[in-house]
Formats: C-alpha cells, structure tokens, sequence
C-alpha cells in the first residue's frame, strides 16, 4: 500500500513540471478569420437532386501553412510567421468554409461543406491551397488555390487560382484585411468557373 502511495506522489511530483496553475498565458491580442463578400440570403430551403450539390473540402497545404499564424514567405521555400497574426482557425478551413459561403450566395445552389463525412454531391471542389500568407519581397498578401473539379459523370477539371494585394506594410493589422480582400477575389472567381 505504501508502495503505490509513494508511486503516485513521484507521479504527481514529475506532472507538476509539466502543468502550471495561476501563471499567466499571453493571449493574442487579436484573432483572424476570413468572410465572404456576400452571404446566403435567409429565406426558404434550398432543395435539389444530389447530382446537383456542390461538395466543397478543406484544401490540402503543406504544413508551413496548416498552422495558426500568418505565414510570411521570405524567399524561395523559406518561411517565417507573422508577429502578433493569429488565425482562427487553420487556413484551409478557414478559407474552405469562406468559398463555401461564397458559392451558396446565390441562395440557389445546395453547397455541402465536406467535414470526413460521407455525402453524395454531383459535383466536387477541392484541392490544394498553395499558398495564403505574405510575401516579404512583394510586400503583398497572397492567396494561391489549386482547385480540382470533379463533375458528377467522373469528368476533372483542374485551374489555379491566384490574387495578389499589393503594397502592404509588413503588420498583422494591415496584412489580414488584405489576405482576407484576396481570399474573396478567388473565390468570387471559382464562383464564376463553377457557373
């Protein structure tokens, strides 16, 4: 019995290394989203075959990106992160559920938001979000979107998409308004390549 007393104690005593209580945790001051131009009017119900539906997934990104801070591209593959530019969210998500809300506009068009879970759309967007961050050396917010189409016969279709703000002073507060202006623009033009 005193045995497992003992063991416990050493247990506690080793986690208490490891959790802290009344410290202070630094928040950001500040945390950034992105939000479409234009959303989904309220009203009736949107209802369509399945063939119809659009099913929009998270795009993949490499993992300088999949992070909660403003990426910063410093040069060629070299990346750093934006003092005080927390995101919400993953930027991918982020920038999924925005395009989504951007497609649904319209408020005749039935878009899922692909979550892992299992649903039948006649038509698929996803792909890859290469690039949503800053660029040091253009002093731009940058959104690049390599979107895959997928059509409810089997038919792809693949275009990248891309919009640059320039002229941007190298500050969370100025740069996040300009990755979120970009991050309309394409999806205001894979709104139009989906019509």
């Amino acid at each position: 019995m005193s045995r497992a007393i003992l063991l416990s104690a050493a247990a506690l005593l080793a986690l208490s290394g490891c959790v802290s209580v009344g410290e202070k945790v630094k928040l950001p001051k500040q945390l950034y989203g992105l939000s479409a131009a234009q959303t989904a009017p309220a009203g009736p119900a949107v209802s369509v075959s399945a063939d119809k539906a659009v099913l929009v997934a998270e795009p993949e990104t490499e993992r300088a990106l999949a992070v909660p801070r403003i990426a910063v591209q410093m040069g060629a593959g070299q990346f750093a992160y934006m003092k005080d530019g927390m995101w919400s969210d993953r930027p991918a998500r982020l920038f999924r559920n925005m395009l989504a809300e951007t497609l649904r506009k319209g408020g005749k068009r039935l878009v899922l938001v692909d979550d892992g879970e299992a649903v039948g759309a006649g038509q698929r967007l996803s792909g890859r979000l290469a690039f949503i961050g800053y660029d040091a050396q253009r002093h731009a917010a940058v959104v690049r979107y390599d979107a895959l189409r997928r059509e409810a016969d089997g038919r792809l279709s693949q275009r990248r998409f891309e919009a640059v703000e320039g002229n941007v002073a190298p500050r969370a507060e100025a740069v996040a308004p300009a990755l979120n202006l970009a991050a309309q623009k394409v999806a205001g033009e894979v709104d139009d390549w989906l019509n």
